[in-house]
């Protein structure tokens, strides 16, 4: 049974209604309050085909007010990129040390980092940062050189987006402690960043669906027509 709080969130939206970005927080800062800050999530329903590589949409983007969590790093890395790592504020870095607990099991981190020569030792642990989506990518800028420039970038705000088998991207930007300003462009710099990253081979429509949520309430609609072109 839904909580009075969130019938009471439900009846502030027309579920009809895909609403502009600005009105769709709008709507969102004045749901009723959970008892804890609540994350703010933007959801996104495409027209791709996940099977097909050339229709893969990944990657990432900094977000302007950051993400409003404590983001915890660790750097796979030897020498000097270990000693940048640490500089850049990295909770966790080392080699053979932190391979072998990822390999028992341990993943109390959020983000994964590696040097390019610490990847022919890393990539082993496929399996099992793998699933989690943890695994260091080029891609994302999570395996390069420039270990403390990266460590920095992710406890930015800098998130990563990737389609999931259902053609669905899960996005958290942001906080409902937020102001409705920050989560607008937290928003928009996202909703930017995932219609840039339509795959050329894509025809037909891309966008189907966004919609804007806290963990704890209903979804809104946004449109996002005015987003490039879908």
């Amino acid at each position: 049974m839904p909580s009075k709080r969130y019938k009471k969130a439900l009846e502030q939206v027309d579920a009809t209604r895909a609403y502009p970005l600005k009105e769709a927080v709008g709507i969102l800062v004045k749901f009723p309050k959970a008892k804890f800050n609540e994350t703010v999530d933007l959801a996104f329903r495409l027209g791709v085909d996940p099977k097909q590589s050339d229709q893969m949409v990944r990657g990432t983007v900094p977000l302007p007010h950051g993400s409003g969590k404590v983001v915890r790093v660790l750097v796979f890395a030897k020498g000097a990129a270990a000693e940048a790592a640490r500089a850049g504020g990295a909770e966790f870095v080392g080699f053979e040390d932190l391979i072998a607990r990822c390999n028992s099991g341990w993943s109390d981190f959020d983000v994964a980092i590696a040097t390019p020569e610490a990847m022919a030792e890393v990539r082993k642990l496929g399996k099992v940062l793998g699933p989690r989506g943890l695994m260091p990518n080029p891609k994302t800028g999570t395996v390069t050189e420039d270990t403390a420039k990266a460590v920095k970038e992710v406890k930015a705000g800098r998130v990563e987006f990737k389609v999931d088998k259902a053609a669905n991207v899960h996005v958290a930007i942001g906080k409902t402690n937020f102001t409705p300003e920050q989560i607008e462009a937290n928003a928009r710099a996202v909703i930017d960043a995932v219609v840039k990253a339509r795959p050329a081979s894509l025809k037909g429509a891309y966008l189907n669906s966004c919609t804007l949520s806290a963990t704890m309430s209903p979804g809104v609609r946004v449109d996002v027509r005015g987003f490039g072109d879908n």
